[in-house]
C-alpha cells in the first residue's frame, strides 16, 4: 500500500496545525485490502512465543491466534514439530481467565487437530471447563472434545454429555446435540442410548435446541422405518415450534411418504395434509420448503400441485430477491413435467424478465419458454431481446438452449426464432455463446425442413464476420451438405469462395471441400466450380492445395467417377468411432500391407459419468486399503477385463471359453444386515457363472467354508456343474463364492433361482481378533433374495455411431414389428425407461431422454446378442388417452430368432 502525506501550505501556527494533515491513501492497487496482507508463517510462529510469557497479554495472544487461524485457512501447512510447538504453547493459555482469549483457544485446538498422544494434555482442561459455571466454557469445551477425541474417551464423558443434552442453557444443549450428531458416525451404539434425553430436547421451546434435537433423533431412527414413521406421526400433530425444525420435519415427512406409497383404498398420500398445512405457516422458509417438497413428490398430480403453485406464485412478487429466485427455480423444474400447471404464473414471470438479478430473469425466461403457447412466442421474443443485450454469456446460453426446444415444439414459428437467433449471432459474445446459437440453428434446419433456406441465409451472413475457426468450418460443412439441395444453390457459392480468399488455412480447406460438394451435386455449377478449384492450386497451404487437386481429379474423371467415387468420398459418413480409428492408426505399423478401415472396431464403449466429490481423509484411506485388497485378490474391480482375468485363473471355469458379458452387481441383501451379498452374472456361450460377493459385518464372528446353494425355481435348461466356496471370511474383508451352471450352447435360457448362504461360524476374541481356541464352530445359513437370468443378460450394450446406416444395412425382410399396450404410465419417460431396462440395450443418439410435454417419442437401441449378433430396436411410444401408453416395437437383427426373443421378452 502506497501512502502519500500532503502537507498544507504555510500558515500562522496554531494548536490545530499539528493534526490538520491530509492523508491520501492510494488504494487503486489493493482495493480489497486485508489486515493479514503480507504476513509470513515464520514471523507468526516467532510471535507465538508470547504464549509462554509469565505475564500473558490476552489481547496480543488473541491477535497471534487470529493470524495462525488465517494461515491455516489459507492452506498454509505446518510441519509436525511446528504444529506440536504451537499446540503445547496454546494449551498454556488455559491459565488465562479472559473469556475472549479462551474462545480463541478453543478454535485453535480444533483447527490444529492434535494427535491422540497429545490430546491427553488438554483433555483435563476441557473436562474441567465442561463442569464450569460459565455456560460459554461448557458449550465450547463440549464442541472441542467432540472434535479432538476418539471413541475411547466417549465412554468416560458420556454421562456429562447426556446431562448436557437436557441442560437449561440452550447453547450447552445445542453443543451436546451437535456433538452427538458427529459422534454417531463412529459410535452409534453409545449415542443411541441418549434417546430419552434427545426426545426431551425435541420438546424444547428454544428453536435451535429443537432443531438440533430433531436432527439427532432422526439420525438415531433413520434405519428403522416403523420408528421413523411413528416419529413423523407424533411431530406432525403440532409440537414443533422452530421454523428450522419444521423444515427438517417436512423433509422427513417426504421420506416417509416416498417409502409408504398412497393409501390403497382412498388413493391419498399419508401426511399430505400436513404438507398442505405448512403452506399456511407464518415463516417464509417453512412455506417454501413445503411447496418445494410437494413439487418433488413421486408421481405428483396436478391437483396436488395446485396449492403449492399458488404459494410460489405469491413469492414471485416478493420484495426479497431470495424468495423470487427460490420460487422461479422450483417453477422452472415443475415446468419440465407439468407445464400446464405453471401457466397460471406466466404473467408474474413476465414481469421478472427485467429483474435486476440476472439469475432470476434467466430462470423466468426459460420457464416462460417451456410453458408458453404458440400465440405468445412473438411477444416473448420481443421481451427477451432487451434481456440479451445486458447479461453475460453464461445466462445467454441457457436462453438459447430453451429457444431451441421451443422451436422444436412449435415448428411453425421457425421464422421468428431464426430471426432472433440470427440477430444475436451478430451481436457481441464469446465462443461458447456463438457455438450454442450455431448448434441451435443447425438442429432447427435438420428437424424443420421449411427452416433450411432462412437458416442457411443467416449463417452465410454470419460467416463473413465470424472470428472463430471452428464455427466457420462447421458452417461450411453444413453449406456443403445442405446448400446443393436448395432451390437456388448458386447464391451460396459467393460466400464459400470468399472464405477461400480471406480466411485462414483451416477455414480455406473446409471451403474447398464445400465447393467440391456443390460441383458433384449441381451439374450446372460444375464448370464454375472447376475454375474456382483451379485457383486454389496456387494456395500457400499444403492442405488446401491437396484437397483442390483431389477434388479436381474427381470432377474431371467423367460422369461415372463423379456420381460414384466422388459422392461416396464427399458425402458418405465415416461409420466408425473416431476414438477407435485413432487407436488403430497409432497401433498400425507401416508395411506393404495397406491400412484397412474394415479392421477398425465399430463398437462404442459407453462411458459412465460419475459425479466427482473431494474425498475425505477417511475415504482416501479406505480407497487406499481397498486398492491394496484388490491387488491381492484380483476380484474387487468391476471391469470386464478384471472379471475375465479372475475367472480364467479358476481351474473349474477356465475351460468355458470366451466370456461374453458380466452383469452389473445386484444386491441380494438389504442394507444394514449381518451379511452383505451381491451377485454378478458371467455369461458364456454354454455356461453361466454366478459370482457372489460376500462381506461379513459382525465383528465377533469369523465365517469359514462359505458357499451358496442355488435351487432352480424356473428354467429346466440349467444344470449345476461346479462350485467354488470361500475358505474364510473375517469381518469387513470381502470375498467371492462361485456357482457355475451349464446350459445349451448359444441358447437364451431363462430361469429363476433361490439362494441360500451356507457357512461355519466361529467366535472371535475381541481383544486379539483371532478365533477362540478350541471353538469348532457351528453350521448356519442365511436366506438371500431370489436371482434371475433374463433376456438382458444375453445382450451386450454396444452403441453404433450412425443408427440409420446400421438399421438400413440389415435386410428389411428380417424386421419384426408388433404393437403393445403398456397400460397406465406417469410419463413417456417412465415407459421408455421400463422397456430399456427389460432389454438391457444401449440407447443411441441421446434418444433415451423424452422432451418435456411430448405426446410421442422414438427411442433407438442397439446391442450385441450372445454370439456377437447385431440387434437394433426402434421403440416408438405415444399417449393414446389420459395416461394410457401404446408402443410400437420394430426389431432388426442378423438372426430373425433374436428378433423373436426380443418381442417375447416384452410380451412376458
Amino acid at each position: 500500500m502506497a501512502m502519500r502525506v500532503v502537507q498544507p501550505k504555510k500558515a500562522p501556527h496554531n494548536k490545530d496545525d499539528d493534526i490538520d494533515i491530509d492523508i491520501d491513501i492510494d488504494i487503486h492497487d489493493h482495493s480489497d485490502y486485508s489486515p493479514f496482507y503480507g504476513i509470513h508463517k515464520s514471523a507468526v510462529l516467532h510471535e507465538a512465543r508470547c504464549f509462554n510469557d509469565r505475564e500473558l497479554d490476552a489481547r496480543r495472544c488473541a491477535q497471534v491466534i487470529t493470524k495462525l487461524l488465517y494461515l491455516i485457512n489459507q492452506g498454509e501447512t505446518f510441519t509436525k514439530n511446528e504444529a506440536t510447538e504451537v499446540f503445547f504453547a496454546t494449551s498454556k493459555l488455559f491459565q488465562s481467565k479472559d473469556i475472549g482469549l479462551r474462545r480463541m483457544v478453543y478454535l485453535m485446538i480444533k483447527e490444529i487437530s492434535p494427535s491422540s498422544d497429545e490430546v491427553i494434555i488438554v483433555t483435563s482442561s476441557l473436562m474441567k471447563d465442561m463442569n464450569s459455571k460459565t455456560d460459554l466454557y461448557r458449550a465450547n469445551a463440549i464442541r472441542v472434545l467432540c472434535r479432538v477425541t476418539d471413541g475411547g474417551l466417549l465412554g468416560q464423558i458420556e454421562r456429562y454429555l447426556k446431562q448436557a443434552v437436557v441442560d437449561k442453557s440452550s447453547c450447552v444443549s445445542s453443543a451436546a446435540l451437535v456433538s452427538g450428531i458427529h459422534f454417531y458416525q463412529s459410535n452409534p451404539e453409545i449415542v443411541k442410548r441418549w434417546s430419552n434425553e434427545v426426545q426431551e430436547a425435541v420438546q424444547s421451546k428454544v428453536p435451535l435446541v429443537q432443531f438440533h434435537g430433531l436432527a439427532l433423533l432422526h439420525q438415531i431412527r433413520q434405519n428403522d422405518r416403523l420408528a421413523l414413521s411413528k416419529l413423523v406421526s407424533n411431530l406432525t400433530r403440532g409440537s414443533v415450534w422452530s421454523p428450522l425444525a419444521q423444515c427438517l420435519l417436512i423433509r422427513y415427512t417426504c421420506q416417509v411418504i416416498s417409502e409408504s406409497g398412497p393409501n390403497t383404498q382412498t388413493g391419498e398420500r399419508p401426511f399430505f395434509d400436513f404438507l398442505e398445512s405448512c403452506l399456511r405457516h407464518k415463516t417464509d422458509m417453512v412455506i417454501f420448503e413445503a411447496a418445494r417438497a410437494i413439487t418433488e413428490l413421486n408421481a405428483v398430480t396436478s391437483r396436488e400441485l395446485t396449492a403449492a403453485i399458488t404459494v410460489l406464485q405469491l413469492f414471485l412478487s416478493s420484495s426479497k430477491p431470495v424468495l423470487r429466485f427460490a420460487a422461479v427455480r422450483v417453477l422452472n423444474k415443475v415446468a419440465m413435467t407439468h407445464p400446464l400447471a405453471v401457466t397460471s404464473c406466466n404473467i408474474d414471470m413476465e414481469s421478472l424478465i427485467s429483474d435486476q438479478n440476472r439469475s432470476i430473469a434467466t430462470l423466468a425466461i426459460t420457464t416462460l419458454l417451456k410453458t408458453g403457447n404458440e400465440g405468445s412466442v412473438d411477444r416473448l421474443m420481443k421481451q427477451i431481446t432487451n434481456f440479451m443485450s445486458d447479461t453475460s454469456d453464461e445466462f445467454k446460453i441457457v436462453v438459447v438452449e430453451a429457444i431451441r426446444s421451443l422451436g422444436l415444439k412449435f415448428p411453425q414459428k421457425y421464422r421468428t426464432l431464426m430471426n432472433f437467433l440470427s440477430y444475436n449471432l451478430r451481436e457481441k459474445g464469446g465462443f461458447e455463446y456463438k457455438n450454442a446459437i450455431v448448434d441451435s440453428i443447425l438442429i432447427l434446419i435438420r428437424e424443420i425442413p421449411d427452416a433450411k433456406e432462412s437458416g442457411l441465409a443467416h449463417l452465410c451472413e454470419f460467416i463473413e464476420e465470424c472470428k472463430f475457426t471452428y464455427l466457420s468450418s462447421q458452417i461450411l460443412h453444413l453449406l456443403g451438405n445442405e446448400g446443393p439441395k436448395t432451390a437456388d444453390p448458386s447464391k451460396y457459392i459467393r460466400y464459400i469462395y470468399n472464405c477461400v480468399m480471406l480466411e485462414n488455412a483451416t477455414v480455406r480447406a473446409s471451403a474447398v471441400s464445400a465447393l467440391a460438394k456443390f460441383g458433384v451435386i449441381v451439374k450446372e455449377l460444375r464448370p464454375r466450380i472447376l475454375i474456382l478449384l483451379q485457383r486454389c492450386l496456387y494456395d500457400n497451404d499444403d492442405e488446401v492445395r491437396d484437397r483442390a487437386t483431389l477434388y479436381l481429379s474427381f470432377l474431371t474423371d467423367g460422369p461415372e467417377a463423379v456420381d460414384g467415387d466422388a459422392q461416396a468420398f464427399l458425402f458418405q459418413r465415416l461409420d466408425l468411432p473416431l476414438a477407435n480409428l485413432e487407436a488403430s492408426l497409432q497401433s498400425y505399423e507401416p508395411s506393404e500391407r495397406p491400412f484397412d478401415l474394415a479392421a477398425v472396431p465399430r463398437d462404442v464403449k459407453p462411458q459412465q459419468q460419475v459425479e466427482k466429490k473431494a474425498p475425505t481423509s477417511k475415504e482416501k484411506k479406505a480407497a487406499k486399503d481397498a486398492s491394496k485388497k484388490a491387488a491381492a485378490d484380483g476380484g474387487a474391480s468391476n471391469t470386464f477385463e478384471a472379471h475375465e482375468k479372475l475367472l480364467n485363473s479358476i481351474p473349474q471355469f477356465a475351460g468355458f471359453g470366451k466370456l461374453f458379458k458380466s452383469s452389473t452387481p445386484v444386491e441380494l441383501t438389504e442394507a444394514e444386515t449381518e451379511y452383505a451379498v451381491n451377485l454378478v452374472k458371467h455369461v458364456y456361450s454354454g455356461h453361466i457363472v454366478f459370482q457372489f460377493n460376500c462381506t461379513n459385518t459382525i465383528t465377533e464372528q469369523l465365517l469359514e467354508n462359505v458357499s451358496v446353494v442355488m435351487e432352480p425355481i424356473e428354467g429346466e435348461d440349467f444344470n449345476q456343474v461346479a462350485t467354488k466356496p470361500l475358505a474364510s471370511m473375517p469381518c469387513g474383508v470381502p470375498g467371492q463364492a462361485f456357482v457355475a451352471f451349464e446350459k445349451p450352447d448359444g441358447a437364451c435360457s431363462l430361469g429363476k433361482f433361490s439362494n441360500t448362504l451356507m457357512f461355519n461360524v466361529k467366535e472371535v476374541d475381541p481383544s486379539t481378533g483371532e478365533p477362540i481356541e478350541g471353538d469348532g464352530g457351528y453350521e448356519d445359513e442365511y436366506q438371500l433374495e431370489l436371482s434371475e437370468v433374463s433376456v438382458a443378460d444375453y445382450i451386450l450394450k454396444t452403441g453404433v455411431t450412425n443408427f440409420r446406416n446400421a438399421w438400413e444395412s440389415i435386410d428389411s425382410g428380417l424386421e419384426r414389428v408388433d404393437e403393445y399396450s403398456l397400460g397406465v404410465r406417469e410419463s413417456l419417460q417412465d415407459a421408455v425407461q421400463a422397456v430399456t431396462t427389460i432389454l438391457g440395450m444401449q440407447t443411441c443418439e441421446a434418444t433415451d431422454v423424452v422432451p418435456s410435454n411430448a405426446r410421442s417419442h422414438t427411442c433407438l437401441l442397439a446391442g450385441k446378442f450372445l454370439g456377437d449378433i447385431q440387434v437394433l430396436v426402434r421403440l416408438s411410444v405415444g399417449i393414446v388417452s389420459q395416461k394410457q401408453v401404446a408402443m410400437k416395437l420394430a426389431v432388426r437383427s442378423e438372426d430373425p430368432t433374436v428378433s423373436d426373443i426380443i418381442h417375447e421378452a416384452i410380451n412376458s
